[in-house]
């Protein structure tokens, strides 16, 4: 079995003061910086549907509505290394049109450029699911890839 689409074309990263975020079709991630040597019990982290809280040491890092609605159920975090905490939301709507374009409703927003990035490769991630048999891992896209590109479902195969 082939590497999974992102691991093959790379990641889109919203760069932030505290780290950065990213997005698949399906998931959100968050990757936060945190002092080295950080504890799991040193964290407070609250995931629900449309909200995230992120505290370390006591500190609020990240507290906010998110820009659209997750499964509270499928949300994770960990600490990686001792220095990361990754977060993972998976997206309530998960098609190449809900390209989030920024983290929360109002703060984190990916500037014109990412957001366009991010569009693009959901975009060839939707082909790619559409399209096992291909690799369109290093495709470049142009045109009429808004909102998920084109709808090729009401054509015959």
């Amino acid at each position: 079995m082939s590497a999974p689409f992102e691991e093959r074309s790379g990641v889109v990263p919203c760069v932030t003061p505290w780290g950065q975020w990213y997005q698949t079709l399906e998931e959100v991630f968050i990757e936060v910086q945190v002092p080295p040597g950080t504890r799991a019990q040193d964290i407070q982290c609250r995931l629900q549907s449309r909200h995230v809280a992120l505290a370390v040491g006591g500190r609020e890092i990240l507290k906010g509505k998110l820009f659209d609605s997750t499964i509270a159920d499928e949300g994770t975090w960990t600490l990686e290394d001792r220095k990361m905490v990754r977060i993972v939301l998976t997206k309530t709507k998960r098609d190449a049109a809900n390209c989030w374009t920024s983290l929360l409703e109002s703060e984190y927003a990916a500037d014109p450029w990412v957001q366009d990035q991010m569009q693009r490769k959901l975009t060839l991630e939707r082909f790619q699911k559409e399209n096992p048999g291909f690799d369109f891992s290093g495709a470049e896209i142009s045109g009429n890839y808004t909102k998920g590109g084109p709808d090729f479902s009401n054509l015959e195969k």
